[in-house]
């Protein structure tokens, strides 16, 4: 009977095996603004995702795992108080997402706009994150109405992406962790420490490309969607 290799020790932090440990890339970044992460489950153990590590520098955030969320779980994701400040003072939310375009398979209500006195206010927002690739994060969008009943924050004039290590199909398309950055570098423009997820995507990168194999960059984007 042959035996069962033995498994990969995992880092109990960041869960990723201790070979590709994300916890030297690690940096504490304080912000007003809220984190809600929503998980595609085929990104839970993603070895090139970068929303755990984002999930890890941002004290002010929380990670869920999910495609189609059960209503009443979701309305608490976005609702329940996380601290005794946000009793007092409810936080809003909104969706970090583009402008949908038309689509008759799956046809979605136009957003609500945007209230024009939140974005004044930081330490009253929650901004949601749909972490997947663009086709994942469109289902995971259509699947939940509570979402699509969400105020969006687009982001506009972004620097193209250092994501070097998973494909993007247009230049605009950014990692998890790099969208949330400019998205927190609008909101808190006065936040000098949000420079500091640049560092960590910075040293996530060199680590993964000195982890895998250069030959295996073609692989491992062709597969990607």
């Amino acid at each position: 009977m042959t035996a069962s290799p033995p498994r990969r020790s995992r880092c109990p932090r960041c869960l990723r095996p201790d070979a590709t440990c994300l916890c030297p890339a690690v940096r504490s970044v304080a912000s007003q603004v809220q984190v809600l992460i929503l998980m595609h489950p085929q990104e839970e153990h993603q070895a090139k995702g970068t929303a755990r590590l984002l999930h890890l520098c941002l004290p002010a955030s929380r990670l869920a795992v999910g495609e189609t969320f059960a209503a009443q779980e979701l309305a608490r994701l976005l609702q329940e108080p996380w601290c005794d400040a946000d009793a007092r003072a409810p936080r809003h939310a909104m969706l970090l997402y583009p402008p949908t375009p038309p689509d008759a398979q799956h046809p979605m209500p136009t957003p609500p706009p945007m209230p024009a006195d939140w974005l004044s206010a930081p330490e009253r927002l929650r901004l949601v994150l749909l972490d997947g690739t663009w086709r994942k994060s469109r289902k995971m969008l259509w699947a939940n109405p509570l979402l699509q009943a969400l105020p969006r924050l687009a982001l506009h004039h972004v620097p193209a992406s250092r994501y070097a290590i998973r494909k993007a199909h247009a230049p605009h398309q950014l990692s998890t962790l790099e969208a949330t950055q400019q998205a927190l570098r609008h909101l808190e423009p006065a936040n000098a420490g949000i420079a500091a997820l640049g560092a960590a995507m910075h040293d996530f990168m060199a680590r993964q490309q000195a982890y895998w194999p250069a030959a295996h960059w073609t692989m491992l984007n062709a597969t990607d969607s």
